[in-house]
């Protein structure tokens, strides 16, 4: 019998730690063989900590859900001594739903392997692709599978991986010259964590896709550029590189093929703008994280100024799917140029928030409503913020939009790295744009312009309309400034800053002329624009009065009380403690 606790990012969060050390203490005190293991997030992260208990057989006999350390005294001595599994901690049957709507490629293994294990990925086929590809195809068919697949970068652009392979493979390094296969896991969209999941629960599918892309452009050396917000991200793959090399599937000679291929890791400080493929390749050199002009593309000048390839953590993660078992298979996922499946981090006012992988093409509808179930508390669906600052907002009208790059590009938004934040009717659409403008802006390198200076003039304008100072003209001068922004920034990220402000004038206007012409939030969610009073269905209780934090309130026991609007901060405690449902926001 073996006992796996999740323990990704999300289940360390939520207590795993904790479950695991009360498990084990648990099972020193018993006479029945356990093993006490560990894997990665297996998707469900609104349900952490999340407990799986294995039969000798190895089935999977209960997943015990919101496993907190307070249950593992139950789950040792009703199931594992006694047999019978509790019943009221197991995951629900709809629960079951979340993962059986989807479709895995890249998640297949996360959440049941563990990942600090070199055997458990080698038991669930590990590292037989990259055999493969080593002793039975040559570098052209490698690339010509990865063709026939269809598979494109799933960090943001979308470019066909076989042409960045090719033209990588094709470049001249040199007399002695050097070609790098390059891992951008410098994941930095507010509300995206897939990289990450990735790292953390299913790390050698990462090395090994890598280490086949090199074979394919004839290099010998990997780097992994990560953020160092991911700690537990950098140990796992330190431990799988370690392993790895180890084994002899990294290092020399692989598979007594003659080729050499080595993977290290450099931990990034976290600049978001180092997402940026040539501002990636300068802060691996060393330098301040700045894009600069393409051409020459990194594929003929890249890291020290040689070939270099650079793909995205789900991109390699697809690769040894595609050639263990054929592109036409990962083809087969998906519609027109949009195939295989992409993974998602559904975020936000989301009933059942975490890691989604669907076939693209799929309808957002069915993600979000489908897997996701719907809006947290039944309220009603408004808008969906994707492909993170560099997206754009697609409202509820469009929820039967495909998930595919072509359709979502239609929206204003983009598929992007795959961050899929969901906005309910409280949600303040002008103050989102504000959020994620603030971000771009905190986040620009500052060496154009138009980006540096633009995002900040944006940046201000919106500040002042969510503060009731709105201006005739505001709304036609944002939409001029991000024209401007757009059109004069040198990369990608700066180019697409002003998305999220330019989706939600198309699709929301409306609210940005209640903030500058009624001075009023839509959504009562801006604080300036929010005004509290206490109606006839005051019952005198006292209770909101009491927890004021500004004594704003006033009134006698029992009687009408009423606010005083110049010493009120506007923080809502009043409705909040409120039982009456006497206090009116607007």
């Amino acid at each position: 019998m073996r006992i796996v606790v999740g323990e990704g990012s999300c289940g360390i969060a939520s207590g795993a730690k904790k479950t695991e050390t009360a498990l084990a203490g648990l099972l020193e005190k018993i006479s029945v063989p356990v093993t006490l293991d560990r894997a990665g997030c297996v998707g469900n992260c609104y349900l952490e900590p999340i407990v799986d208990v294995y039969g000798d057989g190895g089935t999977l006999e209960a997943r015990y859900v919101k496993a907190t350390e307070d249950k593992a005294e139950r789950i040792v001595r009703e199931h594992i001594v006694g047999g019978k599994p509790v019943t009221e901690f197991l995951i629900s049957a709809e629960d079951e739903d979340f993962l059986a709507r989807q479709q895995r490629i890249v998640l297949r293994r996360c959440g049941l392997i563990n990942p600090e294990k070199i055997e458990d990925y080698r038991k669930a086929g590990g590292y037989s692709a990259l055999k493969k590809a080593l002793t039975s195809m040559t570098p052209e068919a490698v690339i010509e599978e990865i063709k026939i697949s269809g598979l494109r970068g799933r960090g943001g652009a979308g470019f066909p991986t076989w042409f960045k392979w090719d033209a990588a493979r094709k470049a001249d390094a040199g007399a002695g010259g050097m070609k790098y296969m390059v891992c951008n896991a410098d994941e930095g969209d507010p509300g995206a964590f897939m990289d990450r999941s990735v790292l953390e629960g299913d790390p050698h599918s990462v090395l090994e896709g890598m280490a086949i892309g090199g074979y394919a452009v004839g290099s010998s050396e990997g780097v992994i550029y990560v953020r160092a917000e991911y700690p537990l991200a950098i140990r796992r793959l330190e431990t799988a590189i370690a392993q790895a090399e180890e084994e002899g599937v990294l290092g020399k000679d692989l598979f007594g093929s003659g080729f050499d291929f080595s993977v290290r890791i450099k931990a990034g400080a976290g600049a978001f703008v180092c997402g940026e493929e040539t501002a990636l390749i300068a802060s691996l050199e060393g330098e301040r994280g700045m894009p600069r002009l393409k051409p020459p593309f990194p594929a003929e000048k890249g890291f020290w100024k040689q070939p270099t390839n650079i793909n995205n953590v789900e991109t390699y993660a697809n690769v040894s799917f595609v050639i263990e078992n054929g592109g036409a298979a990962f083809a087969a996922f998906g519609a027109g140029d949009s195939t295989g499946t992409k993974v998602f981090a559904l975020a936000g006012k989301i009933k059942k928030g975490g890691l989604v992988e669907v076939p693209l093409h799929i309808p957002l509808r069915d993600v979000i409503f489908g897997i996701g179930d719907g809006i947290r508390d039944d309220k009603s669906f408004k808008a969906v913020q994707m492909g993170g600052p560099s997206g754009g907002c697609i409202p509820a009208e469009l929820i039967d939009t495909p998930t595919d790059y072509e359709n979502l590009t239609k929206t204003g938004a983009i598929v992007g790295s795959g961050g899929m934040i969901v906005m309910d009717e409280d949600t303040c659409m002008v103050d989102m744009a504000r959020y994620f403008l603030h971000f771009t802006c905190d986040e620009s390198c500052g060496k154009c312009n138009y980006c540096r200076v633009g995002t900040k003039r944006m940046l201000e304008i919106l500040e002042r309309i969510t503060l009731g100072e709105g201006q005739d003209g505001d709304i036609e001068l944002l939409e001029e400034l991000a024209g401007r922004v757009r059109e004069g920034s040198l990369c990608g990220l700066g180019q697409t800053a002003p998305n999220p402000v330019l989706t939600t004038i198309r699709y929301f206007r409306e609210e940005y002329e209640d903030h500058i012409y009624n001075k009023h939030c839509t959504a009562h969610y801006c604080k300036a624009l929010i005004r509290y009073e206490i109606t006839d269905a005051c019952t005198g209780c006292t209770k909101c009065a009491r927890n004021c934090p500004t004594d704003a309130i006033a009134g006698r026991v029992k009687e009408l009380h009423v606010i005083d609007q110049s010493a009120c901060i506007k923080c809502g405690k009043c409705e909040e403690v409120c039982a009456f449902g006497a206090v009116l926001r607007d």
